[in-house]
């Protein structure tokens, strides 16, 4: 391992701590908190290096950096929304066992992304990679991964959001059907409401999208903590045994969550869906890159820590409100309402109130998030004309606030029409939504593992010759790889599980389309990110494309 990162132990990354060049040991915030002009040129030179202008505003922090892909993981919006999938699964077990399990699964991408990141820290990051590290047709293949499946999350967690306004506050605010639940019309208009708002925020600038994504790295943790004790305090009874106790709750018994099935483990598998589809979203460290203050150094150490913070906090959280549960068989009958249950049941109203308005917040600032990592993928994506139709303008930056705005609205409005049809139809038992949010799980991972697995190969040869300053070294990195590659194959199989079992037909499909696609036509028009002499031959466009913008 390299003197930069020294052990590379999730709990040492985790609290920031780290290596310099000169062998000596700093911690994060105290060294790394200035940024002086050499600092500046060392950023600018290595987005140079690889063909790019700084047209993008550099000025979030490492703490901002962080905290974005922390408020897109936001344990308070997938570990609250989807508490079923382990309640009505395995029970107890499936959060006190299970949840660290899917965690370290998603760790091991983390890691690999951010042995990456730090040698290529660019806007697009996975995109690139893929393309560095293999060719043109993983790169793009990678792109169109990644860009399905945040356009897609977006939708979910706009969705989800939506859904929980309406458990929690719908009735007061009419937003309620006869039927007593959220129609999809008004989830269609809520979601729509909610984008506008956080895709005019993106639009002016990246500053105050990154005051507000660092007041929610603070406020999840605040909250989380808040719920928790809240949980210990108020619970009936400690039985700590429910977080290693197995009990099959599948069918009917469960909510009907998950379809029945007389095999213990094959549930639990079911339920690591709870903690890989909470934990991800981390490439928004590496998509904000070339807004980012120190990259090479800041991206993966924020790409690792918003996982190990995530972790931690969401375990010990959900393992309270397991614990909190009144009656553990009732919790797993209520089925997608078992938080509402239990919080209403043992908290006072006021308590439940303040954590509802809280909550809220912070899963509408986890799509505020995730709109500004979806925009940075288009827009890194189409400079190297990666868009068929529309790349010239979805790259544009504008000259006053130094963001993509047409990627931006672009992302916003492609998320709407997604939600809209979404909502709408259905295939075969379960709704278009349910179906693309586990084929979008799958897309999300496969654009992680492209990458990761490339660099296997690529690693210490011309292609990758030498490793970033945050560098696990080649050994932990390629076993750190194959961990991932393997995790992948449990990723797969548990979310093309019925009632989800066209998600595999619709992965599948994809990618054989991608193929016949890229053969047809996009292999003749598709050039890639710019490398070797094309670099070079980029200088003047570069100088041009920085002084539009007023870089400096």
């Amino acid at each position: 391992m390299s003197a930069e990162n020294g052990p590379w132990f999730p709990w040492v990354l985790a609290f920031g701590v780290s290596g310099n060049t000169a062998g000596g040991w700093s911690i994060q915030g105290k060294k790394m908190s200035d940024y002086s002009d050499t600092d500046k040129k060392q950023d600018i030179h290595v987005l140079h290096s690889m063909g790019y202008a700084q047209e993008l505003e550099r000025s979030m922090s490492s703490f901002s950096n962080f905290a974005i892909s922390f408020s897109i993981i936001c344990i308070l919006s997938g570990g609250i929304n989807s508490l079923a999938q382990a309640t009505s699964g395995v029970g107890g077990a499936a959060i006190g066992i299970g949840w660290p399990v899917g965690c370290i699964i998603s760790g091991f991408f983390a890691l690999g992304m951010a042995q990456i990141a730090s040698a290529y820290p660019t806007a697009g990051g996975l995109y690139h990679w893929s393309s560095i590290l293999g060719n043109r047709f993983t790169g793009w293949l990678t792109a169109w991964l990644n860009l399905l499946g945040l356009i897609t999350v977006l939708g979910a967690i706009n969705i989800g959001t939506a859904l929980f306004l309406g458990g929690t506050f719908g009735a007061q605010l009419g937003l309620l059907g006869e039927d007593g639940l959220v129609s999809p019309a008004t989830q269609v208009m809520l979601v729509a409401g909610f984008t506008l708002v956080q895709v005019v925020i993106n639009h002016f600038g990246i500053s105050l999208t990154a005051k507000l994504t660092d007041f929610s790295g603070s406020l999840i943790l605040v909250t989380a903590a808040v719920l928790t004790i809240a949980c210990f305090y108020f619970a009936p009874t400690w039985e700590f045994s429910r977080l290693w106790t197995f009990t099959n709750n599948s069918g009917e018994i469960g909510g009907n969550v998950w379809q029945q099935s007389d095999s213990m483990w094959y549930i639990f598998g079911l339920g690591l869906l709870l903690p890989i589809y909470t934990i991800t979203g981390y490439d928004a460290s590496a998509h904000t890159s070339e807004e980012t203050k120190k990259a090479a150094h800041s991206v993966p150490r924020s790409i690792v820590s918003s996982v190990v913070w995530s972790s931690l906090a969401g375990w010990i959280m959900l393992s309270a409100f397991v614990i909190a549960i009144p009656d553990m068989a009732e919790g797993a009958k209520q089925g997608w309402n078992v938080f509402f249950y239990t919080v209403n049941t043992i908290m006072p109203a006021w308590l439940v109130t303040v954590l509802f308005i809280a909550i809220f917040i912070a899963q509408f600032l986890c799509g505020l998030a995730t709109v500004t990592s979806a925009s940075r993928m288009i827009f890194a994506f189409s400079r190297d004309k990666g868009l068929p139709v529309g790349s010239k303008a979805l790259s544009s930056v504008s000259p006053k606030y130094r963001t993509p705005v047409t990627a931006i609205w672009t992302a916003g409005i492609l998320e709407v029409l997604f939600v809209w049809g979404a909502l709408f139809i259905s295939v075969g038992e379960a709704s278009l939504y349910v179906t693309v949010v586990n084929a979008t799980l799958i897309f999300l991972f496969l654009s992680f593992v492209f990458p990761i697995v490339l660099g296997i190969f690529a690693f210490g040869t011309a292609k990758w010759p030498a490793a970033g300053p945050w560098n696990l070294g080649a050994g932990v990195y390629k076993l750190v790889s194959v961990l991932a590659a393997l995790g992948m194959l449990v990723i797969i199989y548990i979310a093309i599980q019925p009632p989800n079992d066209k998600v595999f037909a619709i992965t599948v499909g994809f990618i054989v389309l991608a193929i016949v696609i890229w053969f047809a036509f996009e292999s003749k028009r598709f050039q890639g990110p710019p490398i070797g002499d094309m670099i070079a031959k980029r200088k003047g466009e570069i100088a041009a494309a920085e002084k539009a913008v007023g870089q400096v």
